[in-house]
């Protein structure tokens, strides 16, 4: 069972790989989305190296290491398309689905996510999971994707609580390092998955 801080006034949920095992989803929606777009079979060891980053940090991430320019919005538009066609297969992560459920109309829930607004929701609702939050955030209502902290800020002020009493449950070093930027405690929950 992952532990929550008694005095806890929110907790904000990381989305991808954290509620929804959706790292299947976006392997097979990033990888046809480089072979279809620019003729790249982009290895799986490659994309899983990168988890938490955002969809613009991983093309960064391309160029960067292999020098190739490639059309990021093709490639993120249907890399989203092939997300979305896989989503029927997406499942919750239990542990952390099961504290979200525990704390339901406990205190404010809210999502902050580094993803897409169409994905996140997609996920949530596959899973049963979006009627438990009271807010979602994600990476079309900030300027900076994780590590900055906007998205939790932005989560935050939306549920209503100070960041100092947020607690988030994170899967990546990008969103720990993001929290804590925030203000906020963070419970890496790969340690109780």
């Amino acid at each position: 069972m992952i532990p929550i801080p008694d005095d806890a006034g929110a907790l904000i949920f990381d989305c991808d790989g954290t509620l929804v095992d959706t790292l299947p989803l976006y392997l097979h929606g990033w990888r046809a989305a480089f072979r279809t777009v620019e003729g790249i079979d982009l290895p799986p060891s490659w994309f899983t190296g990168r988890g938490g980053l955002s969809e613009r940090l991983l093309i960064a991430a391309f160029t960067e290491e292999t020098g190739r320019t490639v059309d990021a919005e093709r490639i993120i538009t249907a890399a989203r398309a092939g997300v979305i066609e896989a989503m029927p297969t997406v499942r919750e992560i239990g542990s952390v689905a099961d504290v979200a459920r525990r704390y339901h109309g406990r205190i404010p829930l809210g999502v902050a996510s580094s993803g897409s607004r169409a994905v996140v929701e997609r996920s949530l609702s596959a899973t049963g999971l979006l009627p438990l939050f009271q807010a979602l955030t994600t990476i079309e209502d900030v300027e900076r994707p994780k590590p900055a902290p906007d998205v939790y800020r932005l989560a935050a002020r939306r549920l209503g609580v100070a960041a100092e009493a947020c607690v988030v449950l994170e899967d990546s070093h990008e969103g720990l390092t993001a929290a804590r930027a925030a203000g906020m405690r963070g419970i890496d929950i790969r340690d109780y998955t």
